[in-house]
């Protein structure tokens, strides 16, 4: 405490020390002890007011804790009497056991005579009951019923709560009250009969429906109080519970599977399209049924049902083990793809569960699959391998009926732009586009997947159509009457395979969604390139064989005296490409550029070949005069056949080989030939001796030197055009011998 008040003082010291700091505040001092008393006057009034609180709670407590010492001692006091009472009261209960006995006894007589009417009436009852089921007065019918099994579960009640091991009672009771089960099973097969025609009776009479229904609740509720009593009681009257409940959903149940069955009479044997059919009045069942569920149905069955939701389910139910029961089957291709499309596509779509007046009631996307997605898999691989063996079989097909028409003594047809043409691409693609069609009913990979499939097969047809038109030539080749149209079914050939190719890209524009190229594009490419330049070189053989005669002409003493082989080439040629005219491009121009390649290099083979010798300078100059005119000839044809394009290269070949001919003094040979070298780069070494051989004059010291001389200033070859002379070879001494000798033969 003094601790306290040194410190108390010696803080008011310091307190007052800061105010008289300076000597002007002295004339504040009294001001400084007002404001002092006052601030000392307000603390310790509340401090009064604080103190004088806390007494005022203690005196409340304290009086309280008074009171509830009494309220305690009362309780006890009460407590006190009330168990004094109950000690005295409990021989009072033991001699009101008899009362207790006499209570039940009475109970038990009160429920007889109030069953009494009933228990003398109850074969009346009955008889009166079998009449209203009969009748399909099914709510009275069962009001009775529900009185005779009131009675007799009442009387059972009492006799259990008054002795319930007396089964005599018991038995004499039920047996009794007998005929009220086989009531209540016929009255249960009414109303499953109703159930059964649900949809019919809906449509025709509500009512009945409603009846039904109404009965099947009132026994579900008469079910859930005598379980209710059974769990207070142990008892439960016989055929209890019913369950009628349960019963109703499963007869339900069966009606709609029974439904769904019902409509697959179709069969294979009486109709090829028994699939579609099938399926479709699925549909229209399906989609009626449950309109009628929603408009008509959903009225007659407590909200607390669902009844359209359970509905739904159960068709949805039905319908896929149906549809799974179909899959099982030995389906056909096309079998296969109506189940997978209306499986996958017609189902959920507005024609069925998705129609617009179910789906406000039901979520489609909720359902689960028709089929498991491994069953769809299996059966879209069986299709692809139904599909693969089906259209290995169409195409060998089409291919044989083409060959056909190849021996046909009359032209193929033409198309609008008058080129020659067979059906086979149409046949193709008509039969790859109505599969594709019916893929894409399925989805978009399918589709897709189907489409690489074709071009697979394809690509296989393609090589047996090209082993087909090898062997068509061969055929020709032992006899060229025959077939007659011969070089028009060639030239179908190979236009065919330009109307393949548009024919392949429009499929894939129509079926494929990418742009990406298949891994049969190029296979495919390759082998109808090869399919048309082979049908054309047959043809150009084809030509050729009808020029050989005159080809073996050229570069001969026959040919040096006049004669009219190269006129006779280009007529050959010249009617032959009428004909080729009606080859689609670029083959033709392809074929035109080809036959003027070989027509030439066949003439400079026959220089090659050393058929004549010049003896003068005379014959050297005709003849090169010729070979000039007969350059000219072939430039005219060919400037004809390709519509004027460039054709001179080829044949300024020919006139440059005749300049070397043509050369007067020998002593510029090396000159001429140095200028034909630079020209074609190609030209070989016994090219160059041959036609110094042919030339006749040339001595073997000036054959050395022009040969080692250009040799070692050769020019190399670019590349930029087609070699001529890469492909001619220059027979030896002993091959010429034995060619002359035919020619000779020819000749003669």
């Amino acid at each position: 405490m003094e601790e306290t008040n040194r410190e108390a003082v010696a803080t008011a010291v310091q307190r007052v020390a800061g105010m008289l700091q300076r000597s002007d505040q002295l004339d504040k001092v009294e001001q400084y002890c007002r404001r002092e008393a006052r601030k000392k006057a307000s603390v310790e009034a509340r401090l009064k007011a604080a103190i004088q609180s806390q007494l005022d709670g203690v005196r409340t407590g304290l009086s309280q804790l008074h009171n509830a010492l009494r309220d305690v001692k009362d309780i006890q006091n009460s407590l006190a009497d009330v168990s004094k009472d109950w000690r005295q009261s409990i021989n009072t209960i033991e001699n009101l056991k008899d009362v207790k006995d006499a209570v039940v006894q009475h109970s038990q007589l009160a429920s007889a005579v109030e069953n009494l009417k009933n228990i003398f009436s109850v074969p009346e009852i009955v008889a009166d009951t079998q009449v209203l089921i009969e009748q399909a007065e099914l709510l009275e019918a069962h009001r009775k019923l529900m009185d005779l099994e009131c009675s007799r579960d009442d009387l059972m009640y009492e006799q259990y709560r008054m002795d319930s091991k007396n089964t005599h009672d018991m038995n004499l009771i039920r047996n009794y009250f007998g005929a009220v089960q086989g009531l209540s099973d016929d009255l249960a097969k009414q109303l499953w009969m109703v159930l059964q025609r649900a949809m019919g009776t809906v449509r025709r009479d509500p009512t009945m429906l409603v009846s039904v229904v109404r009965i099947i609740e009132r026994e579900e509720k008469i079910d859930r109080r005598m379980l209710d009593r059974k769990k207070q009681m142990g008892f439960i009257p016989p055929s209890r519970p019913k369950r009628w409940t349960e019963k109703m959903f499963e007869v339900l149940e069966g009606t709609v599977t029974t439904r769904i069955e019902g409509s697959q009479s179709v069969t294979r044997e009486a109709d090829k399209m028994w699939m579609v059919r099938l399926l479709e009045i699925t549909r229209k069942y399906v989609l009626d049924d449950l309109i009628v569920v929603k408009n008509l149905m959903v009225q007659c069955f407590p909200p607390h049902y669902n009844t359209f939701d359970r509905f739904f389910k159960l068709y949805h139910k039905a319908v896929s083990m149906r549809v799974q029961e179909l899959a099982a089957e030995d389906l056909e291709a096309n079998e296969i793809v109506s189940l997978l499309t209306w499986v996958l596509n017609t189902y959920k779509s507005v024609e069925m569960m998705g129609h617009p007046e179910l789906v406000t009631e039901y979520d489609i996307h909720l359902m689960d699959p028709l089929l498991p997605q491994k069953v769809v898999d299996e059966l879209l691989s069986k299709y692809v391998q139904t599909f693969t063996s089906n259209i290995t079989g169409w195409l060998r097909k089409a291919l044989e009926t083409d060959k056909k028409d190849w021996f046909k003594e009359t032209e193929p047809e033409a198309d609008q732009d008058g080129y020659y043409q067979t059906t086979l691409p149409a046949i193709v693609f008509q039969m790859f586009e109505q599969n594709l069609q019916v893929a894409a009913q399925i989805d978009e990979t399918f589709k897709e997947e189907v489409l690489k499939l074709c071009l697979k097969q394809m690509n296989s047809f393609l090589i047996r159509y090209r082993e087909e038109a090898i062997a068509y030539k061969e055929d020709h080749l032992r006899d060229r009457q025959l077939p007659q149209c011969y070089v028009q079914y060639m030239i179908a050939i190979i236009n065919n395979c330009h109307t393949f190719k548009e024919s392949i890209n429009s499929l894939k524009k129509k079926f494929l969604k990418s742009t990406e190229p298949t891994q049969n594009d190029a296979a495919i490419e390759r082998t109808l390139n090869d399919v048309a330049k082979d049908g054309c070189q047959f043809l150009l053989d084809e030509v050729f064989l009808d020029l050989e005669h005159h080809l073996s002409e050229l570069l001969t003493r026959k040919w040096l005296t006049g004669t009219h082989a190269v006129d006779t080439i280009c007529v050959t040629v010249e009617d032959y490409f009428n004909d080729f005219a009606k080859i689609k491009r670029p083959f033709n121009t392809e074929m035109t550029s080809e036959a003027h390649r070989r027509v030439v290099v066949e003439y400079i083979k026959a220089v090659m070949q050393k058929r004549i010798t010049f003896k003068n300078a005379d014959e050297r100059r005709e003849g090169a005069d010729r070979m000039i005119k007969e350059a000219e000839q072939f430039k005219f044809l060919f400037r004809k056949l390709t519509a004027g394009e460039e054709t001179d290269r080829l044949c300024d070949a020919i006139a440059a080989i005749a300049e070397v001919f043509k050369l007067t003094d020998p002593t510029l040979l090396y000159l001429e030939v140095s200028t034909l070298v630079s020209k074609y780069p190609d030209i070989r070494e016994e090219h160059i001796v041959a036609l110094l051989a042919v030339r006749g004059d040339a001595s073997r010291e000036m054959k050395q030197m022009i040969i080692e001389t250009l040799n070692q200033n050769k020019p190399s070859y670019a590349g930029n055009t087609r070699p001529i002379f890469k492909d001619i070879t220059v027979p030896t001494a002993t091959m010429t011998s034995s060619m002359a000798a035919t020619a000779n033969k020819l000749l003669k």
